[in-house]
């Protein structure tokens, strides 16, 4: 299967840098999610990757080749980056059956994928009445038509409803495990910690991170862990021995910094203390995102103080 290849990738507007010595790979078999905040360069890297815009310095390839290269791009690389680019007077069936031929993919695939996104039903009605959803849909209808073995996709649930995002969740999970390359890009951390496996974030146009969510959540959050036991004195006292500190929480548990839940749970059987409620708490994708990017937003809101 075919991997994303950025190195050195450079993009400048007159004295602006917008994408600065990017080097990262983006590999088969996982869905990656392009993180990073407003002017970050996520979507200048996705249309740098597609040819929409040269770079400056740097390549970035796909399996091996720059986009303009490919003499049949639907079918090597499926993309939504604008939903709303579709013509607003065609309809969704002829919109596709016109990307199918330019791109020598068989006609009985439009139906395939009208079916698989959900708008089989609607299939001849003009763009212009759909609803943000209905091409968001769309758009993903047409990244899936060659069946390429590459999509990028930009904010592919925008618009969805909920049936709609677990769907788009299902379907990239999927499209990994059948080996090929997803690389998403999102504003959302709660529902991209839904499906990601990898994670490569930007700031002001540089790398910040390039590993699994895992490692990208461990790394930013100290031990923590929340309990409930029926004797927390004596939970307390075998833990003070060790340099362990609890701390109420809510509804009778109680907290404890810099330790893991396995090793609480070995002290406790060893001083016979019962444990009614055991676990390891970990840093949100959120959190973590915020704790790293917090000096590289540019468009940060800030609290106004009253009169």
């Amino acid at each position: 299967m075919k991997r994303i290849e950025i190195s050195e990738l450079t993009k400048d507007y007159g004295t602006q840098r917008v994408v600065d010595h990017l080097t990262f790979d983006v590999l088969p078999g996982r869905v990656t999610g392009f993180l990073g905040p407003n002017g970050a360069g996520k979507s200048t890297t996705m249309r740098l990757l597609l040819g929409l815009s040269r770079p400056t310095a740097g390549t970035a390839t796909i399996g091996g080749r720059v986009f303009r290269e490919l003499r049949h791009p639907l079918r090597e690389v499926g993309a939504l980056l604008d939903p709303q680019a579709a013509p607003g007077g065609h309809r969704a069936r002829d919109h596709l059956l016109a990307l199918a031929v330019s791109n020598g993919i068989p006609v009985p695939r439009v139906d395939a994928v009208l079916e698989q996104s959900g708008l089989a039903a609607i299939a001849r009605k003009r763009i212009g009445t759909f609803s943000l959803g209905m091409r968001q849909r769309l758009g993903i209808a047409a990244a899936l038509l060659g069946d390429p073995a590459v999509l990028l996709l930009d904010e592919p649930t925008n618009g969805l409803d909920p049936e709609g995002i677990i769907w788009i969740r299902e379907l990239m999970r999927g499209l990994a495990a059948e080996g090929r390359t997803v690389l998403v890009s999102s504003h959302l951390m709660a529902e991209s910690a839904s499906f990601v496996d990898h994670l490569v974030v930007l700031g002001q146009g540089r790398l910040l991170a390039d590993s699994s969510l895992k490692e990208f959540i461990d790394a930013r959050s100290a031990p923590r862990v929340k309990l409930r036991t029926s004797e927390p004195d004596r939970l307390r006292a075998a833990l003070e021995r060790d340099g362990f500190a609890m701390a109420p929480a809510e509804e009778g548990r109680w907290t404890v910094d810099g330790i893991p839940a396995e090793r609480i749970g070995a002290l406790a059987a060893r001083e016979g203390v019962p444990l009614l409620e055991l676990a390891d708490e970990r840093a949100s994708l959120e959190q973590a995102y915020l704790d790293l990017t917090a000096d590289r937003t540019p468009f940060a809101a800030h609290a106004v103080n009253a009169a």
